[in-house]
């Protein structure tokens, strides 16, 4: 049988803070794109974003049917939040940790990393969310 491990590569953006906000997911299977998305989340704050990327990172990776997931962040406060190593303070986010947390039990293995934004598929995902705050800004 097949393992199916995927590492996901998420990022989540606002010009100003709040602002016009957006992320972007690209999934990785075996070294190869197997899936990528960007989505508007209207007038949002850097961290909203963020966590509404790896949610969607997340709900991506249930739908793959994946054993094993890495989702892999420039955002070290997510990361950190999700690692257990920092609590979530802010009102608006603790909802959304919540959920990402929830969703990630559904997946037998997973782990969560920080990366610095030129690596890997990070700028690809950073890439993918700007141009869809440009396409909205028109």
């Amino acid at each position: 049988m097949m393992h199916r491990m995927y590492r996901i590569y998420s990022d989540g953006g606002s010009r100003g803070n709040p602002g016009p906000a957006a992320y972007a997911i690209v999934v990785v299977k075996d070294g190869r794109i197997v899936h990528e998305h960007s989505e508007y989340l209207g007038i949002n704050t850097n961290n909203y974003a963020e966590y509404r990327g790896l949610i969607a990172g997340i709900d991506k990776a249930i739908e793959l049917g994946a054993e094993e997931a890495e989702f892999v962040m420039d955002s070290e406060l997510a990361v950190k939040q999700m690692n257990g190593e920092y609590k979530v303070r802010s009102g608006n986010i603790a909802d959304l940790h919540a959920d990402a947390v929830a969703l990630a039990s559904m997946i037998p293995r997973v782990r969560f990393t920080h990366v610095r934004r030129s690596e890997s598929y990070i700028p690809r995902a950073d890439a993918l969310l700007n141009r869809e705050l440009d396409r909205i800004r028109g």
